[in-house]
């Protein structure tokens, strides 16, 4: 693992080293706050041997006083002078062995000087435990180095510094057990971080989810809390992180296959809870929005959604239709949002895998396809059941959806391994719910886009389109016909064989709602019907400056282009989208 695998784990996983911190930190303040203070009390010995005339003699003297020292030292935290100094005392609360071990004695090498310090509770006891201590190991030291024969004693030791009553406790030490505490609680933290993030089989990296499909990705879906309240996106007045996403995906898609873009597309995870209706539902309102009749097929028969999200009847559907009890004219529905219909999965069937493989299933799927730009179809989990293999071999291919923190790696690679095995088409994979907080992520860059217009940085024409735009409710058309189909060009176009929709290879790029929304041609902007779009104000100095509009060499009719472009009916695009579709 490098640094930034480690910055990763860190970002994502900051809360396991904050709690382990705050836990460690807590803990050494505990233990702090119910440890019984300790005070210590110090002396100082100082020991000697006689001294000699000569130089010589005074080394050795010196060296034998050294050599005391280390004696010495042991027999300061030795039982026998512990006893000799409780009776001094007459303290009967302690033993000797206890008192033995409340006494530390130490020596600086190559000197004749012993620390001696006593521990205890009260600091007073502590002061008369050490002073008598050393009192009593003065006569010790002389019994011991007098000759039997009564001569001098060679060595003495002499009490240099009496000890003093200790004002503050030595032990505990709240400010270092606290530090050390902090210190160890984010080393902690960040091992179980680690430890956690290896032991983590959940899929939250794109490159993982490219791996184990062995295709792209097609787009990446933030979080949005919204969606759980209102699962469809508005889409003309959406400039949300996960709206963003959506149209981003939609861009995505129509590059997957250059020649022979997808069509009829089927919209599935491994298990349910991943957000694949909520995906389908949303993929199929941004392409709506983009001037593409869709329909939308809920094909889940065991648990369909789209209806509740959608707000649809669902008492008939595509199960009447497979059953023949009803004709697909009777049961497509149109919604409130322009150019997208549905089709309700009605009755719930006992055999659904039986009537989704069945050769009118395909009939269905081909109408479909023959009526619409675009066919979505919200197929239920890979791995519960088989209903959405059986239906990604009917249409053009599936988006596999991977939820991020939830799906895992295994089933993933299982959910694609379902699908190759029937030789079902991957067209891409979509990751779903990710964190829409942390650097470098979309929702950022987002909210710098946006912010920056708001200080002065948008185009010109929005203000003025500002003024002109109306609600997204008033934008909504009427209902289109029952049997639906591709809308002619403008009046102002050539007319084009086959359905009106972007040729393959030309950029689609949506301004904000909040723009106007014209289309370039060789004579004027033009716009949808009056009652949709109203009019623009005149002058045109009032919309876009003093300057008159010099039309973009690509649509300037002294050079006609070498093929017509076909512009959708639904929504036209000005050239200041173009400029900030770029930037984002």
């Amino acid at each position: 693992m490098e640094v930034h695998d480690y910055l990763r784990i860190l970002q994502a996983r900051w809360k396991i080293v904050a709690v382990t911190t705050v836990v460690a930190v807590l803990a050494a303040l505990g233990a702090s706050l119910l440890t019984t203070p300790q005070y210590e009390a110090k002396t100082r010995l100082f020991v000697s041997t006689s001294s000699g005339a000569s130089v010589q003699e005074i080394y050795q003297g010196n060296l034998f006083s050294q050599q005391r020292v280390t004696s010495y030292t042991e027999l300061l935290e030795g039982t026998t002078l512990a006893q000799r100094t409780l009776d001094k005392l007459g303290l009967d609360d302690l033993s000797a062995v206890q008192l033995a071990n409340m006494v530390t004695a130490s020596s600086t090498p190559d000197t004749v000087l012993i620390d001696t310090a006593v521990t205890d509770e009260s600091p007073e006891r502590a002061r008369d435990l050490a002073n008598a201590l050393s009192d009593e190991f003065v006569v010790m030291a002389r019994e011991l180095e007098t000759p039997e024969d009564g001569g001098p004693p060679t060595a003495r030791v002499v009490v240099e510094q009496y000890a003093a009553t200790p004002s503050s406790p030595v032990t505990p030490k709240t400010t270092r057990n606290v530090a050390l505490g902090l210190a160890v609680g984010v080393l902690l933290g960040i091992a179980l971080a680690v430890l956690r993030d290896r032991l983590d089989n959940t899929v939250k990296d794109r490159a993982v989810v490219e791996e184990l499909a062995g295709t792209g990705v097609v787009g990446v879906i933030p979080l949005e809390k919204a969606r759980q309240e209102e699962p469809a996106i508005v889409f003309a007045d959406a400039n949300s992180g996960d709206a963003e996403a959506y149209r981003e995906m939609r861009t995505n898609l129509q590059f997957l296959e250059v020649d022979n873009p997808p069509r009829a597309i089927v919209v599935t995870s491994s298990l349910p809870g991943e957000g694949k209706t909520t995906t389908a539902v949303n993929l199929a309102l941004v392409l709506a929005e983009a001037g593409h009749s869709v329909v939308l097929v809920e094909a889940d028969l065991r648990r369909p959604r789209v209806t509740k999200y959608l707000g649809s009847l669902g008492d008939a559907g595509l199960s009447n239709v497979l059953a023949h009890t009803a004709a697909l004219e009777d049961v497509l529905q149109p919604t409130r949002f322009d150019g997208m219909w549905v089709l309700a999965a009605g009755g719930l069937p006992p055999n659904p895998s039986e009537l989704l493989g069945s050769a009118h299933a395909r009939e269905v799927i081909e109408d479909l396809r023959s009526r619409f730009d675009y066919v979505i179809i919200d197929a239920p989990p890979l791995l519960p059941v088989t209903d959405a293999a059986i239906l990604t071999n009917i249409a053009d291919g599936a988006l596999l959806i991977a939820r991020y923190g939830k799906t895992t790696r295994e089933q993933f690679a299982r959910a694609v391994g379902n699908l190759r095995a029937i030789n079902a088409p991957v067209l891409g994979t979509i990751l779903a719910m990710t964190p829409t907080k942390g650097r470098g992520t979309a929702y950022e860059y987002r909210y710098y886009y946006y912010s920056s217009d708001k200080d002065g940085a948008a185009p010109a024409a929005a203000p003025a389109a500002a003024q002109t735009s109306t609600p997204a409710t008033q934008r909504v058309g009427a209902p289109a016909p029952t049997a639906p189909a591709a809308q002619p060009a403008p009046q102002t176009q050539a007319p084009v064989e086959g359905p009106a929709r972007p040729q393959n290879g030309h950029r689609h790029v949506e301004p904000p709602a909040t723009q106007a929304y014209p289309a370039p041609s060789n004579d004027a902007y033009h716009y949808r019907a009056a009652e949709q779009f109203p009019p623009a104000p005149q002058p045109a100095t009032e919309r876009y400056g003093s300057e008159p509009y010099q039309a973009p060499q690509a649509y300037s009719s002294a050079e006609p282009l070498s093929r017509p472009v076909v512009h959708a009916p639904r929504r036209p695009v000005n050239d200041s989208g173009s400029e900030s579709g770029e930037e984002r």
